[in-house]
C-alpha cells in the first residue's frame, strides 16, 4: 500500500514534533515527512519531497502559512493542504481556502480526529472546523446586508432557529461533505444517534438529502 506523504509546517516545534510522532505510530498509511518550521520551508520541501497532503500552520515566521499556500498552489496544484491553526479569524479562513487550501481545522481537533479527517481529504472531502463553518455562514450574512449582525440569523432565516446547537453542529458537517460516520467521530456520538439527528435535520428543513442540505447552506453565496 502506497502511503500518504504528509508534511507538518509548523514554528511550534513541540507540537509538530508530537503529531508527527502520534501520525507515525498510529496511521500506518501515513509517513510524515521533515519538518518545516516556516512557509518559507514549507515551499523548499514541497519542491523537494512532493508530499500528498500539508498540515500547515496559519501565523509562521518568515512567510506565513496562508502566504506558503499561494506560491505552493500554483506549482504543486495536487497537493492538498489543511490549515491547522489556534485562531478561526475570517480573514485567515477566508484568504487560507480562496489561496487554494482544502480545510481549515483548529488545533483543539484531537489527533485521532485529525487521522480522520487526513483521511477524508485524501478521498476528496472538504475539511472545515464546525464552528468555522458556523462563523463563515453567519459573517457572510452580515457582509451581504441581508441581517444587521450574525446575531440575527436566526431571525432572517428562521430554519436556523428550528435547530438545537448540536443539530446545526451535524448541519455543518454535512455541508462540508462528511458522511454519518466521520460526524460520529468527530464528535464523539453513537452512529445510530447521528442517523436520528440527521433525519430529524431533514424533517425541521424540509429536504431530502444532503445535496440539498449544501444547496441550502451555499444559497449565501449566490
Amino acid at each position: 500500500m502506497k502511503k500518504l506523504k504528509i508534511l507538518l509546517a509548523d514554528d511550534q516545534r513541540m507540537f509538530a514534533e508530537s503529531l508527527k510522532t502520534f501520525l507515525n505510530n498510529y496511521a500506518a498509511d501515513m509517513d510524515v515527512l521533515p519538518i518545516a518550521a516556516n512557509g518559507k520551508e514549507a515551499c523548499e520541501l514541497v519542491d523537494k519531497n512532493q508530499p500528498d497532503i500539508i498540515l500547515m500552520d496559519v501565523r509562521m515566521p518568515e512567510m506565513n502559512g496562508v502566504e506558503a499556500v499561494k506560491k505552493i498552489k500554483p506549482r504543486h496544484p495536487d497537493v492538498k493542504v489543511i490549515m491547522l491553526s489556534t485562531y478561526d479569524e475570517d480573514e485567515f479562513v477566508r484568504e487560507a481556502l480562496l489561496a487554494g487550501a482544502s480545510g481549515y481545522l483548529l488545533k483543539d481537533i484531537s489527533p485521532t480526529e485529525l487521522i480522520v479527517s487526513i483521511r477524508a481529504l485524501n478521498s476528496g472531502v472538504m475539511q472545515i472546523s464546525p464552528s468555522i463553518a458556523q462563523k463563515l455562514i453567519r459573517t457572510t450574512y452580515v457582509e451581504r446586508g441581508i441581517i444587521a449582525d450574525s446575531n440575527d440569523a436566526d431571525v432572517s432565516f428562521p430554519w436556523l432557529g428550528t435547530l438545537t446547537q448540536r443539530e446545526r453542529e451535524i448541519f455543518a458537517l454535512l455541508a462540508t461533505g462528511r458522511d454519518n460516520n466521520q460526524i460520529a467521530k468527530q464528535l464523539g456520538l453513537a452512529l445510530q444517534t447521528v442517523r436520528n439527528q440527521v433525519s430529524t435535520i431533514y424533517s425541521k428543513l424540509g429536504v431530502r438529502d444532503r445535496f440539498e442540505i449544501i444547496q441550502l447552506a451555499n444559497k449565501i453565496k449566490h
